[in-house]
């Protein structure tokens, strides 16, 4: 089938995968604070409520417990909700919903139950909005059985991987990242802008993607620290190192094995996270990659993540405790030493 591409913002490349859903399937919905006129604070909605209306692009009250609830008892009768958590450091209000609701139910009913709805959030730091509205969180979603847990990095990930989601039986946590959405009113990145196809399509959740091959080490990133390791890759290739970057893309299903065949092949190994150091992504995939290819690594493990402190809101500190491009090709020069 030939397609058509154009270049998309990643807010544009998730509005028009919700709304290209929205036609196929009347029961797909959206629900959210400031998804309708507005167009959501990230535009991840934006134009739906001109094409469907107020009865399908429903803006909420600030409670967040009630309309994640109400949006869990709709995908119990049968519907499709797509559903905004504006910031996801607002979990803590809600987070008796997610976990104890949506991620349970459907085990808990044995499977007689299903909840095939997206709860969509905004993650990422990077502009000096403090601690309560800078973090990623990856971990803590991915920590938690009985829900599937993405962050794709790229306008046509954000496309066809929303796509995915909101046909996906089980309820999916779907991360975006704010610097990756390419609205005019933060600080552009090149990496926000990419070539999407205009008709329907899919990513696999559960599929890690090399985005750079290699051959001296293995970088495994996830959202704006894969691009990150790209641009470190690039540093790195003019001191004549070859560093091969893995985008994880999804946390749950993880992909292990992309990761393993990488490592088994450069045996050296570099995870970098914009969520905390201990206890989490880094963690998981340095335990994993310990576990099954330990013999297979020719220096230790190394993890680069934001250190175990609040996001701080003066942006010097946070340029300082977010990893970024330099890092990354400074820990994997000392790891070939």
């Amino acid at each position: 089938m030939q397609t058509t591409k154009r270049m998309l913002t990643g807010n544009k490349a998730m509005a028009e995968a919700i709304a290209q859903e929205m036609e196929r399937n009347p029961n797909v919905f959206v629900m959210g604070e400031d998804v309708g006129k507005y167009g959501g604070i990230f535009g991840a909605t934006q134009g739906l409520i001109d094409k469907f209306g107020d009865q399908r692009v429903l803006d909420t009250p600030i409670s967040e417990t009630a309309f994640i609830g109400a949006a869990i008892g709709a995908a119990a009768e049968g519907m499709r909700p797509i559903v905004e958590l504006m910031f996801v450091d607002f979990f803590g209000v809600c987070m008796d919903q997610i976990y104890n609701h949506m991620a349970k139910i459907p085990y808990m009913s044995g499977g007689s139950v299903k909840l095939p709805m997206v709860l969509m959030t905004g993650v990422g730091g990077g502009y000096s909005d403090a601690a309560q509205h800078s973090q990623t969180l990856y971990a803590t979603f991915a920590h938690l059985p009985g829900m599937r847990v993405v962050a794709p990095s790229t306008p046509y990930d954000l496309k066809g991987m929303m796509t995915a989601a909101i046909r996906d039986d089980n309820p999916v946590v779907f991360m975006f990242h704010k610097t990756l959405q390419g609205l005019g009113w933060m600080d552009q990145v090149e990496e926000s802008v990419g070539e999407v196809p205009e008709e329907p399509y899919t990513v696999p959740l559960g599929k890690a993607k090399v985005v750079r091959e290699g051959t001296d080490v293995t970088i495994v990133g996830i959202q704006m620290m894969t691009h990150q390791a790209t641009a470190a890759a690039k540093i790195l290739e003019n001191q004549g190192i070859s560093a091969e970057v893995i985008d994880i893309r999804s946390l749950v299903p993880l992909d292990k094995e992309t990761i393993l065949n990488s490592v088994r092949k450069t045996h050296r190994l570099v995870v970098v996270d914009e969520d905390y150091l201990s206890y989490g992504f880094t963690s998981e995939i340095a335990a994993i990659v310990a576990e099954e290819a330990l013999y297979e690594l020719e220096a230790p493990i190394k993890r680069l993540a934001i250190p175990d402190v609040p996001i701080p809101y003066s942006r010097d500190l946070e340029k300082y405790v977010i990893p970024n491009a330099q890092k990354i090709a400074d820990a994997v020069v000392k790891l070939m030493d």
